[in-house]
């Protein structure tokens, strides 16, 4: 259920009046649809209000460990609310610097983010936006070598990004050894062409998963693969 100042789910609430993005379908998809399996360390890129750290912390064991890094103080410092009113806020370490400069002592089992994807297109004028959603702080190149550099040998990393940049991105990733191992379309209606990409990454090659997500089967109703995604977080 969302206001102007919350999103609230089955089991937590994320203020967002404050940050930078508000609670989006990108952020709820890619933190239903990841594969968190045994994870015990996992790695949020980017955040933001900490929607996506939150549910994967509801998905993953008790014992793991989540590393949350935001660059924007502001989304920090929403995110930390958010953080401290939900269920896990033991589970979850939030870091306050860019991806680039963030050296912790290990590596992780699974590394997750909803990048800045806007390469070329026009630039909003609020400057927090403008960073959140174009590439200018977190390059393709820059969030793939921080994947390289954090995930361990047999890790995975998600990403979710628009029809265009994906397929750029896949060729991207590829070029440095990570294979996409589950590739999902997403758009909101069949007849629509594909508005997202869920990608997951390995260093090691196997067949690929494909699928596809549709929001809506007909009128306004979520379709039951929709449904069915998201049925632990959505009221």
């Amino acid at each position: 259920m969302r206001n102007k100042s919350h999103f609230k789910f089955k089991k937590f609430t994320v203020a967002h009046a404050g940050s930078t993005m508000k609670v989006g379908t990108d952020a709820v998809l890619l933190g239903a649809w990841v594969t968190v399996g045994q994870a015990q360390t996992i790695l949020d890129i980017g955040t933001g209000n900490g929607t996506i750290a939150l549910m994967l912390a509801q998905r993953s064991m008790e014992i793991a460990t989540i590393a949350a890094v935001e660059i924007e103080a502001k989304d920090v410092m929403q995110a930390e609310e958010n953080f401290k009113s939900s269920p896990w806020y033991g589970k979850i370490q939030l870091h306050h610097t860019s991806i680039q400069n963030f050296f912790p002592k290990g590596q992780y089992d699974l590394v997750v983010s909803n990048p800045p994807y806007f390469n070329n297109s026009q630039r909003p004028t609020d400057a927090r936006r403008h960073q959140a959603r174009h590439t200018v702080t977190l390059s393709y190149q820059e969030l793939i070598d921080a994947a390289l550099r954090l995930l361990k040998n047999n890790g995975r990393f998600n990403v979710i990004l628009p029809f265009t940049e994906g397929l750029q991105f896949l060729e991207l990733a590829g070029s440095y050894g990570l294979f996409c191992t589950r590739q999902y379309s997403f758009r909101t209606r069949s007849e629509k062409p594909i508005e997202r990409w869920l990608l997951e990454f390995s260093r090691q090659q196997t067949n690929t998963e494909t699928g596809e997500i549709l929001l809506y089967d007909k009128d306004e109703k979520w379709s039951k693969g929709y449904k069915k995604l998201t049925t632990d977080f959505y009221l």
